[in-house]
């Protein structure tokens, strides 16, 4: 396999950009490439400035590229679509001017990617990790998201080429086996791809082996998050939104939680998986103090069990 690991804003707690305690973005540039990475996320709307200058600049002091944008906004709600198409403009406007990463034989489509995903729902983010109390959108509002997430999809092709990659997220209204099953019936592969995150595909009670296999013709994308089990036993006992259970810890480095890393790294074997992979480990940003020994530590596990 050629796989190449990538990190993300959010192992420094980067989430929700009006978070009084986030790092500055070029102290997380600084130390994603003294852990070792090639390349990371843009993180969320609004984090890092959107002036091609100022962040290529940067990025190129460190050695860095940008693996994907992220659009992490209500897709359901009516009113939210301009502001849904407005980010999709500024995001990709700003990604495809950036040095690209190299494309690997076998890798469907070129980075950097659209990384869609839901969110922003507290009657859902309660039930992260709970299928059977979560509720499910009406057929109206189900369809209203489909056309949304269509829409920016169309519009990063068409306008920008880069492709967009719908990512199931805990807490959100794409999160459990069903909504994974519909959105793919729903939103064909020659619109948008899929992402799957091992870690929240373990969170809302799938086996990450299981659904790399069952979707090996839509994904285009990976996140890899392990998990810690007592944390996320605690944390399923309570109620409790998803980044509160993430500053409680229950997301730990790769390698020292419950996911089976050996199994994932056959089940993208098995698939043919090739290009980028993004390591995730979300935290309270106000728990900085172990961010570099955990970044580095789950680079350095993913590179003893085969990856680079």
């Amino acid at each position: 396999m050629s796989i190449h690991i990538m990190s993300a804003p959010c192992c420094w707690g980067v989430d929700d950009v009006k978070n009084p305690h986030l790092p500055h973005w070029t102290n997380v540039l600084s130390e994603a490439s003294q852990a070792g990475y090639q390349g990371l996320e843009l993180g969320p709307y609004g984090y890092m400035p959107l002036d091609i200058a100022t962040v290529s600049a940067e990025l190129d002091k460190n050695g860095l590229r940008i693996v994907a944008g992220t659009i992490f906004d209500d897709l359901v709600a009516p009113a939210n679509g301009q502001n849904l198409l407005r980010q999709t403009h500024e995001i990709c406007a700003l990604i495809r001017q950036l040095p690209k990463l190299p494309t690997e034989e076998g890798q469907r489509f070129a980075a950097p990617y659209l990384v869609v995903m839901d969110w922003g729902h507290d009657e859902r983010d309660y039930a992260a990790g709970h299928s059977d109390r979560a509720p499910r959108l009406s057929p109206e509002q189900w369809q209203t998201m489909v056309g949304h997430i269509r829409a920016i999809a169309e519009l990063s092709w068409n306008t920008y080429g880069i492709r967009t990659v719908i990512h199931p997220h805990a807490g959100g209204y794409i999160e459990f086996a069903d909504e994974i099953d519909q959105i793919m019936a729903d939103i064909p592969h020659e619109v948008a791809g899929l992402c799957i995150d091992t870690g929240h595909s373990y969170y809302a009670g799938m086996d990450p082996s299981t659904w790399l296999r069952r979707y090996a013709h839509r994904i285009d994308y990976v996140h890899f998050k392990d998990i810690d089990r007592a944390a996320f036993d605690a944390v399923l006992a309570k109620r409790i939104r998803f980044f509160e259970a993430c500053a409680e810890g229950v997301m730990c480095p790769i390698g020292q939680g419950s996911l089976d890393y050996d199994g994932i790294r056959q089940a993208l074997a098995d698939i043919g998986y090739q290009g980028y992979i993004t390591v995730e480990q979300e935290r309270d940003p106000r728990n900085k103090g172990s961010v570099m020994n955990d970044v580095k530590a789950s680079r350095d596990f993913l590179k003893s069990v085969g990856f680079h």
